[in-house]
């Protein structure tokens, strides 16, 4: 699910690159690609996947403190756990994911980041 949020991000770096990162040569190719993208592909899971997935989360800590993936993230959560204290314990414990701590940070786990697709 997050694959499409950092297939995104890398097409218009490549798009910014080939322009040699004039913005006036790129800026209507990046319309297009927004408009769609806020039509049909943004949607709070695939946020919520890109933030979860362990490959691009810790290359790029920034999605961390990225509002439009947080939020998406907070909106599947609200939406899929119906319970406030079970949605209140997740939270609680993102943390532990985002610092790499416990299970999160074990050796195993650190390689398979790279080397496993989430959810296999």
């Amino acid at each position: 699910m997050g694959y499409i949020y950092e297939a995104v991000d890398r097409a218009k770096e490549a798009i910014a690159k080939a322009f040699e990162g004039n913005a006036a040569k790129y800026k209507d190719i990046f319309k297009i690609i927004d408009e769609r993208w806020q039509c049909q592909l943004h949607h709070p899971l695939h946020a919520a996947g890109h933030y979860l997935n362990p490959e691009f989360f810790f290359q790029n800590p920034g999605i961390e403190n990225c509002q439009e993936v947080t939020d998406g993230l907070y909106a599947c959560i609200e939406k899929l756990v119906p319970s406030t204290e079970v949605q209140d314990k997740i939270i609680s414990e993102i943390p532990l994911y985002t610092r790499a701590e416990q299970q999160f940070g074990l050796p195993i786990a650190k390689r398979a980041r790279t080397k496993r697709s989430p959810g296999k």
